[in-house]
């Protein structure tokens, strides 16, 4: 893969990423990372888990941050 490719490929994910944001579809990858990061010992919540975690805490008022 070229440089160039490389770049594409990033900021096509980045865009992806900011585009979901403004709609409000939380990021399951970045949350599995942070997870990984700042909480090894913790188990992780499968996509579907998440996912109703997260709808969950939009619609319940709360920020549903741990940190």
């Amino acid at each position: 893969m070229t440089d160039f490719a490389r770049t594409l490929q990033h900021g096509w994910r980045q865009a992806v990423r900011v585009a979901r944001q403004m709609i409000g579809v939380p990021d399951y990858e970045t949350y599995v990372a942070h997870m990984r990061r700042h909480h090894p010992d913790s188990a992780v919540m499968t996509y579907a888990e998440f996912f109703n975690d997260r709808l969950e805490a939009r619609y319940r008022g709360g920020g549903g941050r741990c940190c």
